[in-house]
C-alpha cells in the first residue's frame, strides 16, 4: 500500500470580495435611523416629549430603560 504526500503549493490566499459603499450605504442608514427610533422610545417616550399618549409604551419598554440607566420613576 503505496501512500503519497501532497506537495504544498505557493498560492495566495483568497479573499472575499469587497463590498461597494453604494451597497452598504442605503442599510446602513435605514439601521440607523431605526435605532434612533428605537432609542427615543427607551429613553424619551414619557412626559412632554411623547408620540404615544397613555401609559403603554413606557410600560413596554419599562425593563430596558432600567438595562440602559434611563430613569423612568
Amino acid at each position: 500500500m503505496a501512500q503519497t504526500v501532497a506537495q504544498p503549493t505557493a498560492t495566495s490566499p483568497v479573499l472575499p470580495a469587497a463590498l461597494p459603499l453604494k451597497a452598504i450605504a442605503p442599510w446602513a442608514a435605514f439601521f440607523g435611523i431605526l435605532m434612533l427610533v428605537l432609542l427615543y422610545f427607551v429613553g424619551a417616550e414619557q412626559g412632554a416629549t411623547a408620540v404615544v399618549s397613555g401609559e403603554g409604551v413606557h410600560e413596554w419598554v419599562h425593563d430596558a430603560r432600567h438595562l440602559l440607566g434611563f430613569p423612568c420613576h
